[in-house]
């Protein structure tokens, strides 16, 4: 897992984190709901931050394919292919 991977997943957790104590916030001071509620709107959160993380997940990052060294030749030939 890389550096950007794990950045991803603790910032996508403390946004749903944050969406979750708002409802909560929501639903204890503006609308009235039973304890069925609650339970569904934590299940409804949980769901959507892993159906989120597994979606980002199975993007392939294209920057990952190409090897770095091959790129900087790539970049010094196209480069010299320009000057003439």
């Amino acid at each position: 897992m890389k550096k950007k991977d794990i950045v991803f997943i603790m910032g996508l957790s403390l946004l749903m984190g944050m969406i979750w104590i708002i409802g909560e916030i929501v639903m204890g001071m503006w609308i009235a709901v039973n304890t069925k509620g609650h339970i569904f709107w934590f299940v409804l959160i949980v769901i959507l931050t892993l159906v989120i993380s597994v979606w980002h997940s199975l993007l392939e990052d294209e920057s990952d394919l190409e090897d770095p060294k091959r790129a900087k030749y790539q970049r010094k030939t196209n480069r010299k292919k320009r000057r003439k």
